[in-house]
């Protein structure tokens, strides 16, 4: 499989030969997970886990997914560290550079990341910051993988906040060839360019679309707006309604956490057209192959 020159901190670091090859590589490590001759790459390695924000599936799914590697997961939170204390991104990129074999960071600034990356003499993996959430779109992908076997040409329409999974679908869709619609309210739109379509109209983005995705419309850093912010995407359910104006084989995607009720409604979101729980799972699966790939 081709090498990852160093980082993955937007999507834009892998071509469309990499992705598919990782891609590749993801579905085989999943197939193979639980056997006893499993590959384990990574053995005798350790990762660094930042943690600047609280997690549930990045954390876990990178813990596990650095343990089934081989190597050993060091799990950090930002408060543990000198950092609380003064010591800047750049000392503490250059000291883990000396102990670990790379850095996976959720960070809520966008530029401590690049700082770190910058700083680091080991692969650093964007776990989360404000404008981005590759490794999320990596996993979406491999869903869509799954569900109808190839990525070219596929329609993908993300209803909602245009926030940083909207972003990075956009990014690594079109690497991968998925036409990616994002339909978003005045004020919460991506920056012009960057999707295949960039609509007000969710039914516009909908149409004909083999997967519908939503995100919620209240993320870490927004409850203070949250009232507002609930009035302004209201229009943006996906609901049975919305979803009946997709493929008639499309399936349903959320990132997860979700709140039933507001941006997806219970039905749907547990129903029998939600990949969400696959999505879930791959994130798991996209990880490690994206650590092998820089790391192995």
């Amino acid at each position: 499989m081709p090498r990852l020159t160093r980082h993955f901190i937007t999507g834009e670091e892998l071509d469309r030969g990499e992705l598919e090859a990782l891609l590749d590589r993801a579905l085989e490590l999943k197939a193979s997970r639980g056997d006893a001759d499993a590959p384990r790459p990574l053995a005798g390695r350790s990762v660094a886990l930042v943690f600047e924000r609280p997690s549930t599936r990045t954390r876990i799914s990178f813990e596990v997914g650095v343990a089934e590697l081989g190597a050993t997961p060091i799990v950090l939170r930002s408060d543990e560290m000198q950092l609380s204390r003064g010591e800047s991104i750049g000392d503490t990129a250059r000291m883990l550079s000396r102990y670990v074999h790379a850095i996976v960071i959720r960070s809520g600034s966008d530029e401590t990341v690049a700082e770190l990356a910058g700083a680091a003499e080991i692969p650093v993996v964007n776990g989360l910051t404000p404008l981005h959430h590759p490794c999320q779109a990596l996993a979406d992908l491999l869903t869509l993988r799954e569900a109808f076997g190839r990525l070219e040409g596929l329609k993908l329409a993300y209803v909602g906040d245009g926030n940083n999974v909207a972003r990075s679908l956009a990014i690594l869709g079109r690497t991968a060839g998925v036409e990616v619609r994002i339909a978003s309210p005045d004020g919460y739109r991506l920056e012009p360019g960057l999707a295949a379509l960039d609509t007000e109209d969710p039914v516009q983005a909908v149409a004909d679309a083999d997967a519908v995705y939503t995100d919620v419309w209240v993320s870490m850093g927004d409850e203070g707006d949250a009232d507002g912010r609930r009035a302004a995407l209201a229009p943006y359910q996906v609901n049975a309604e919305l979803l009946a104006r997709a493929s008639e084989r499309a399936v349903v995607l959320h990132c997860l956490p979700a709140h039933p009720g507001e941006e997806i409604t219970a039905a749907v979101l547990y129903g029998e057209r939600s990949a969400v729980w696959d999505q879930a799972e791959n994130r798991l699966h996209a990880q490690k192959t994206l650590l092998d790939l820089l790391v192995g």
